[in-house]
Formats: structure tokens, sequence, C-alpha cells
């Protein structure tokens, strides 16, 4: 599945914990409209703290186990990445917009970016630039192996609409 295929969801850690039903529920009305759950990617945030990392990812295992695939969003910016990514190998890591933020710049966020990056292709975990306004940060980033994006630079969000999308020049 191309990942312009997928439909990601937002989930906090602790929505994970707390009950199924949200899941069980969105896998139901998925099968309604024939989406195919191998398109569907739960998203959860590093901005929580996981107080049960075991009971966590036993969790996250049951809903790989029914097809989903699950990502981490705004890694870097929160309190358990290097340890979820230890625990359990999400199939996306989507880093955190400031560590993305004037980046062509920044030699200490450049070595960050770059060390989870390798960290990531080594485990097979597709890596997403968020927060990508600029061409300079979006050519320093394609110039690191980074294929999928996110931010204004592409395109600006749109209520009931599909925004025009910009690809930018890799090489500004």
């Amino acid at each position: 599945v191309c990942s312009s295929d997928l439909l990601n969801l937002n989930l906090s850690p602790s929505s994970i914990h707390s009950s199924a039903a949200p899941i069980l529920t969105t896998l139901e009305a998925a099968r309604r409209v024939h989406l195919p759950i191998k398109r569907l990617v739960l998203e959860l945030t590093e901005g929580e703290i996981i107080e049960d990392h075991a009971q966590f990812v036993e969790r996250i295992n049951e809903y790989r186990g029914m097809g989903l695939k699950i990502a981490i969003d705004d890694f870097g910016a929160g309190y358990s990445g290097l340890n979820l990514l230890a625990e359990f190998q999400p199939d996306q890591v989507k880093l955190d917009r400031q560590l993305i933020q004037d980046i062509e710049r920044w030699g200490p966020r450049q070595a960050i970016v770059r060390a989870i990056c390798q960290v990531c292709y080594d485990l097979g975990i597709d890596v997403i630039a968020e927060g990508v306004e600029t061409p300079a940060e979006y050519a320093w980033l394609r110039n690191q192996g980074i294929d999928l994006f996110q931010g204004y630079l592409f395109a600006r969000p749109g209520f009931e609409t599909l925004p025009d999308v910009v690809y930018p020049d890799p090489q500004p």
C-alpha cells in the first residue's frame, strides 16, 4: 500500500489503554464503506506519558494483528519516542515540526534528524517530515533521503475540499 493511499487517524496513547471500543467502532465503519483495514494508520502522539509500556505494546500488537498500521506522531517532541522504538517498531515516524523548522541552518537538529532517520531506516520504519514550510527545509530533508512530507509548503488545510498541492523542486 502506497503512503498516499493510507488514512491516518490521530489518537492519544491513553485512548489505547482506556477501551478498545473506539478502535472497534472505527474498524466496523471501515468495513461498512469497504475501506480495507490495511489502509488505516493509528497515529499516536508522543506528547503524553505512557504509564504501562508493556500493556500499551500488547494493545498495539493486538491492533496490528487486526491489520492496522501504527505511526508515532510528533516524534522528538514528547516523552517516550526512543523507548517506543525499542519496544515496538511503528510503521511510520512523523518528525515533529520543531525539529524541522530551519533545519538547513541548525547543525544540532541536523545531527538529530540524521540519527533518527538512520535508526528508522535500520528498523524498516517510514520517516515523514511534518510541518515543512520552506523550500530550503524540503531540500535539506530530501537530500537526507526523506521521501514523505507534510506541511504548508505543499498544501494548506481546507474544509470540505481537496487543496491544490504544490510539488517543489528539491534543488532550491
